[in-house]
């Protein structure tokens, strides 16, 4: 699950219930549902947010969690022409998002770095993640 951009649920689901070798009937009877509907869910590529929580209790999964790394590192760069309101609360905001870089985000953005996909001079740039902060996790990790 380390690719953050292209989300795919169903696959994912997919992949989840594949690892941990749940058997279908299992998942049939917590979702009230039969095998054909478990498969089409499988296919989708998005699902509801109350079908999304069921899965994420069943296969003890944050799922949501995919969506909050992908803002974090696909989000767009802040606009320059913000009034000083809108600056201070877009700082505040920059400050609670440098805090929820998450092991799976870092492990993410290392891995780039060991495979040779991206330098970390990219890294910082694509990302926006300050340079300090990147070379505690390479030092850390």
């Amino acid at each position: 699950m380390d690719n953050y951009k292209n989300i795919h649920l169903g696959s994912l689901i997919k992949q989840a219930i594949e690892h941990q070798e749940i058997e279908m009937s299992l998942i049939c009877n917590f979702f009230k549902c039969s095998e054909n509907e478990v498969i089409e869910m499988c296919r989708q590529e998005s699902l509801p947010t109350d079908v999304l929580l069921r899965w994420s209790k069943l296969l003890e999964y944050d799922f949501f969690r995919l969506y909050s790394q992908h803002l974090i590192l696909y989000s767009p760069p802040a606009r320059n022409n913000q009034s000083e309101s809108q600056k201070s609360k877009s700082n505040n905001l920059h400050r609670f998002r440098k805090n929820i870089y998450t092991k799976e985000i870092i492990d993410f953005i290392l891995e780039q770095i060991s495979t040779g996909k991206m330098t970390r001079a990219q890294i910082i740039e694509k990302y926006k993640i300050p340079k300090t902060t990147l070379y505690k996790w390479i030092s850390k990790y």
